[in-house]
């Protein structure tokens, strides 16, 4: 029997919102509670023993603030990231993803400045790799400057704030987990370690 266009489609729906949903770093029960779907119809959806409609769907793509044609077209999308730079004190940030999930990617164009924010704290875990220039890292009671190449690390419940150092600006990159989650190197398989 051969499967028309339509099923083809169908059928291709589960496969996307299982990928989805993992991109996203969810948990079935984690969708379930965004959503109010089951944490059965979610699974059955997503094994495709469950046929999708738009009552289903529409919660779905919310959820993963995505449209609702990236859960039922298997077209290849545009994968340009077309966010907006903001501006947040002294610094320029560019985002570098746009797919929901815990772990976002920001560009960050310091500019020099008289700026006397005082540091803040606030959830998650960040990362930042100083790209060009030298950066200040205030970080609770201590102050580090870094320059290009160099990395940190931390918890951002720690009051900090970063700013550029020798009145030039600077730029990084910035990994940031609103829930903590911290960046992790994959280790050498055990032949290659010295």
């Amino acid at each position: 029997m051969t499967e028309t266009p339509f099923e083809a489609v169908l059928a291709g729906i589960g496969p996307r919102l299982r990928a989805l949903r993992q991109q996203s770093d969810m948990t079935l029960a984690d969708l379930s509670e965004t959503t109010d779907i089951s944490v059965s119809t979610l699974s059955r959806l997503e094994s495709g023993t469950r046929r999708a409609n738009l009552e289903l769907l529409l919660p779905i793509a919310k959820a993963h603030g995505v449209p609702l044609d990236d859960l039922v077209n298997s077209k290849i999308k545009d994968p340009r990231v077309r966010e907006e730079p903001r501006t947040v004190g002294c610094m320029t940030v560019i985002p570098l993803t746009s797919q929901p999930g815990n772990l976002q990617a920001y560009k960050m164009i310091i500019s020099p400045t008289d700026d006397d924010r005082e540091p803040g704290s606030h959830e998650g875990y960040e990362w930042v790799y100083v790209l060009s220039g030298r950066i200040r890292l205030q970080l609770g009671d201590r102050d580090f400057i870094m320059g290009a190449g160099e990395a940190a690390e931390f918890d951002t419940h720690i009051p900090h704030r970063i700013s550029a150092a020798d009145g030039r600006p600077a730029e990084a990159i910035s990994l940031f987990g609103k829930q903590g989650e911290r960046v992790h190197l994959r280790a050498a398989p055990a032949d290659r370690r010295g």
